[in-house]
């Protein structure tokens, strides 16, 4: 693994770096964050037909060889659309189709690059999570999203990664080294480390302006990133919010922060002989003025942190 060391980059060159790229439409668009290395920047919004899901980060690497693409977007349109920008970008075949954990807005896209016969990449966990979610994802984005939702398919990774033992992945003198997670943001979260370029992709273990939303282990989230802050990178792409080489440490700090507050508040709560729905109501809503979409998220996390403390 890489080892600590943070590279600070001067705001004027990530300037130049982080130019817009136009895409395949007028309205779908991805940005260079480094050479040979794409993003497309999710709205910070919930899924609808309108946004066609595309709320998440999503992206593709391009080696000597062929191409990696990590998530593949909240839709079976948007995974179409990230196509069209890759195929605008670079003629390689797409040798990965790499998923960083079960959520649709990060793999609802996979089927528009089946074509291609990509090996689709994944946490060892994420066949069990996809296969008991299924049912519920179907029904509940294909109504949500219509008909951008036509096409998607619920495909699990045939090559996976264990904890402890992460998976190197050879696009042609281009390494990525893929890295599974102790439960955290869920039991199954993977980061993709591009060697070459030092970018690190994320997922959704790192929001960054949106608030993070917690469906695995509180303990575990904190303690992961905490790990991640000793890592040696020049780019992060979160799973959410802007990429680049500065904010990103920042983007943690406060998402360490807030984690850790719920933590310690829920904690006292617990320590009186409070309920679940003293928490509900009083934990963290300072800090609600700091994140985006704090009242459809923030209860969730509380409720899922109080239940899982409350058993310390």
């Amino acid at each position: 693994m890489f080892r600590p060391q943070f590279l600070f980059i001067a705001s004027s060159l990530l300037a130049v770096l982080m130019h817009n790229v136009t895409a395949g439409t007028d309205d779908y668009s991805v940005q260079k964050v480094t050479e040979g290395v794409f993003y497309h920047q999710g709205v910070h919004q919930d899924a609808t037909a309108e946004n066609i899901g595309a709320i998440a980060n999503v992206g593709f690497i391009i080696g000597e060889r062929c191409v990696a693409v990590i998530d593949s977007g909240g839709s079976y349109k948007e995974g179409e659309l990230l196509y069209q920008a890759l195929r605008e970008q670079t003629d390689k075949p797409v040798c990965y189709v790499i998923n960083t954990h079960v959520h649709p807005d990060h793999m609802l896209g996979n089927a528009a690059f089946s074509p291609e016969e990509p090996v689709f990449v994944g946490h060892e966990k994420l066949p069990a999570a996809m296969a008991a979610r299924e049912d519920f994802f179907e029904r509940a984005f294909s109504e949500t999203l219509g008909k951008a939702y036509d096409g998607a398919e619920f495909i699990p990774p045939s090559q996976t990664v264990a904890v402890g033992e992460p998976v190197t992945l050879d696009l042609g003198n281009r390494e990525l080294l893929l890295t599974a997670y102790t439960t955290a943001h869920t039991d199954h979260d993977l980061t993709v480390y591009d060697k070459q370029s030092e970018t690190l992709w994320t997922g959704d273990l790192l929001f960054i302006d949106r608030i993070p939303a917690l469906d695995g282990s509180i303990n575990g989230w904190i303690n992961n990133l905490e790990d991640l802050k000793t890592e040696t990178v020049s780019y992060v792409v979160p799973g959410h919010g802007p990429a680049g080489s500065e904010q990103w440490q920042q983007g943690l700090e406060k998402q360490l922060s807030y984690l850790k507050t719920i933590r310690e508040q829920i904690r006292q709560i617990i320590f009186d002989f409070g309920t679940i729905d003293d928490a509900t109501s009083k934990v963290g809503v300072e800090m609600k003025d700091e994140w985006l979409l704090f009242e459809d998220y923030h209860r969730r996390n509380v409720t899922a942190a109080f239940v899982e403390l409350e058993w310390e």
